[in-house]
């Protein structure tokens, strides 16, 4: 289900605070009325009779010269301008820059339930803000049990089964410096096609729950620059359990026959570019297997700095491997060089 806000619910989640005041003027009976986009639409030409480019979840918005237009136009044609754009069903309509709305706006207002707002703030600014105010109300949200580390300014989300370490992997990354964002609980949401946002829970905010210790708090022990408040997720690390080769015994010898093979395949090289799904977007990821011996906050530290050099244009893997098949025809080519010279002393003998 598309994510949506009522008219009511944009009113109570305190525009303001962003710099968008808004009130409302008219058309209470219709706060319920439902906004499921982000963008605006300010087509004047409504108001004078093109009807269909209005969208239906979309704000309608006036401006000066909507209202400058309204009212050179004489009672009748007013009133009957107005009740043919406010029949179609979009959410409310939202004058800006302060202007006096006509009278006959207000009551068709009331006539078709469409809530009219109206803020002091200017066209280009009020569009700008609203826009904004409803990309983070509508964004796709999730919850992730994971944890969220800022690395180098990368967001790196830590994923795994229960217990297998990730809190304990993201406390040491604090201790070597990194930021906490969230632990235990991520709260993912999705901004645009591309952007996807990482916060914590405000009620758990700072706080980290570590096995043997119990519930900490990060911001107390390790000082404000240990944690931030929210981190684009650009990386997702997933630990898995170490599945090794497994060897079978003879009945009579204690010696280990040929090994089975592992039962799960690990990258070797770093070729496979693998993606996680995170709210309704996709995010690189390496499946990183866990053993004893093996440093989680080190190799996550790593994993995170090679990261960046891939968003750089740099791939070691590749690179790697690229040089090798270089080698492999200079060595093909020289061998053929050598070939051609043993045909030609052999035919001058």
């Amino acid at each position: 289900m598309a994510p949506s806000v009522t008219v009511g619910g944009l009113l109570q989640s305190r525009p303001e605070a962003l710099g968008l005041p808004l009130e409302l003027l008219s058309g209470k009976a219709g706060l319920d009325r439902v906004i499921t986009s982000p963008h605006i639409q300010k087509t004047g030409l409504a108001l004078a009779g093109f009807h269909e480019y209005l969208q239906p979840e979309r704000i309608f918005v006036l401006g000066e010269s909507e209202v400058r237009y309204l009212e050179s136009l004489d009672t009748d044609a007013r009133t009957r301008s107005l009740w043919a754009a406010l029949s179609h069903d979009f959410p409310c309509v939202l004058i800006t820059g302060g202007w006096e709305p006509p009278a006959e706006l207000l009551a068709a207002s009331e006539r078709y339930r469409v809530p009219v707002l109206r803020t002091a703030v200017a066209t280009p600014l009020a569009i700008a803000k609203i826009s904004a105010v409803l990309d983070d109300r509508l964004a796709v949200r999730e919850l992730i049990h994971g944890v969220l580390i800022d690395i180098l300014g990368l967001g790196v989300l830590i994923v795994g089964e229960s217990g297998i370490g990730k809190s304990e992997c993201a406390l040491d990354l604090v201790v070597r410096g990194h930021r906490l964002v969230a632990d235990d609980t991520v709260e993912v949401r999705r901004r645009g096609e591309t952007a996807i946002i990482g916060t914590c829970p405000e009620l758990t905010r700072f706080h980290m729950e570590v096995r043997g210790l119990g519930v900490i708090n990060i911001r107390d022990l390790f000082g404000v620059a240990a944690t931030r408040i929210s981190k684009r997720v650009e990386l997702v690390v997933q630990l898995e359990r170490w599945d090794p080769p497994s060897r079978s015994y003879g009945a009579t010898s204690p010696e280990p026959k040929a090994a089975a093979g592992p039962a799960r395949e690990y990258d070797r090289l770093g070729l496979d570019d693998n993606v996680f799904d995170l709210a309704g977007g996709k995010v690189p990821l390496i499946q990183m297997p866990v053993a004893p011996g093996r440093s989680l906050a080190v190799l996550v530290e790593v994993a995170a700095r090679n990261q960046l050099l891939r968003m750089r244009g740099g791939h070691a893997a590749r690179d790697l491997a690229a040089r090798l098949d270089q080698h492999l025809k200079d060595l093909e080519s020289e061998a053929d060089v050598e070939a051609d010279e043993d045909v030609e002393h052999g035919g001058q003998a």
